[in-house]
C-alpha cells in the first residue's frame, strides 16, 4: 500500500503480488521507472472519497444555481440587485470523466434534480444521463453546460485536454471546477477567459504544481476559488477495509476492480 513511495522500494521488493495506491490517481506511480509492470497496480476507487466529492460538487452547483458569486460581487460594490429564481433542472452540468468518482457524482447531481451530461473516453452507461464520447462528444457537453466539473485521470491523452479552444466552447458566463489533476487544464487559457468574462468563476482544488506557488495569479484572482487538494481525502479506516477485502479476493483467485490498465494509464 503506497502513496508517493521512494523508487528504492520497488527495487528492493521483488516478490510483490499487488500494489495498492492509496489515492485515486496513479500518474505519479506510473512515472516511476522502477514500478514493476508485471504486478497488478490497483487504484483506490472510493476510500471515503465519493461522499466528499459529491459534497464539493453540490456546493459548486448550488453556488452557480443561486448566483452566490454575483451576490458577493454586489456586496463588495454596495449594490442591491435581486436576481430571479431558477429551478435545478435549468442548470446544465457537464461532468468530464465518468469513472468511479465522476460517475457517482454525476448520478448524485442528476438525482438532486440538475440536468447532467457526462463525457468519457470510453462509452459509459448511466441511466437517465446523456453520455458522450470522442471529440464531438466533448464539444457537445462543453457547448451545453453552464457548469463543468472535471474528474479526469492524468494520462498522455488528457494532459492539457481542456485548453483555450475547449473553454471557449462553454456558454458565456459558465463556471468550471477542476477536482481531478491540475495538468489537464491550461492555466493561461483559463485566466484569459476569466479576465474576459467568458467564464464567470473557477473552483480549483488541484494544480500542476503543489503547493501552488505564492506568486501564482490564481491566488489573487477575484473569480477563482482555491482549495488545497482537499476535495476528497482518503478515509484511512475505510481504505484499509477496502484494500483488505481485495487482498482476500486475490488470495482466493477472484477478480478485483480498480486494476490499472497500463496502456490507458488508469
Amino acid at each position: 500500500m503506497v502513496w508517493k513511495p521512494p523508487a528504492a522500494l520497488f527495487e528492493a521488493q521483488t516478490g510483490l503480488k499487488a500494489i495498492f495506491s492509496l489515492g485515486a490517481g496513479v500518474n505519479g506511480l506510473l512515472d516511476m521507472p522502477s514500478l514493476p509492470r508485471q504486478v497488478p497496480l490497483v487504484r483506490m476507487e472510493d476510500g471515503g472519497m465519493r461522499e466528499q466529492m459529491i459534497e464539493y460538487a453540490l456546493y459548486v452547483a448550488l453556488r452557480q444555481l443561486r448566483r452566490f458569486a454575483a451576490y458577493e460581487r454586489d456586496q463588495n460594490a454596495g449594490t442591491w440587485q435581486p436576481r430571479g429564481a431558477r429551478t435545478r433542472s435549468k442548470l446544465r452540468i457537464g461532468v468530464l470523466g465518468a469513472g468511479a468518482l465522476g460517475g457517482q457524482v454525476a448520478r448524485a447531481l442528476a438525482d438532486f434534480g440538475f440536468s447532467v451530461s457526462v463525457w468519457s473516453r470510453t462509452p459509459k452507461r448511466l441511466d437517465g444521463i446523456l453520455s458522450c464520447q470522442g471529440d464531438d462528444g466533448l464539444d457537445h457537453v462543453l457547448a451545453n453546460s453552464d457548469l463543468i466539473l472535471m474528474f479526469l485521470p492524468l494520462t498522455d491523452a488528457t494532459r492539457g485536454l481542456v485548453g483555450h479552444a475547449q473553454l471557449q466552447k462553454l456558454p458565456h458566463g459558465a463556471s468550471i471546477a477542476n477536482l481531478s489533476r491540475g495538468e489537464v487544464l491550461d492555466d493561461d487559457a483559463l485566466l484569459a477567459l476569466l479576465d474576459s468574462g467568458h467564464i464567470d468563476e473557477a473552483h480549483l482544488d488541484v494544480f500542476a504544481r503543489e503547493p501552488l506557488p505564492e506568486d501564482h495569479p490564481y491566488w489573487r484572482h477575484p473569480r477563482v476559488r482555491i482549495t488545497p487538494h482537499v476535495a476528497a481525502l482518503t478515509d484511512h479506516r475505510m481504505a484499509a477495509e477496502q484494500v483488505a477485502a481485495k487482498i482476500r479476493q486475490l488470495e482466493s483467485g477472484q477478480a478485483i476492480t480498480g486494476v490499472v490498465d497500463f496502456e490507458r494509464q488508469y
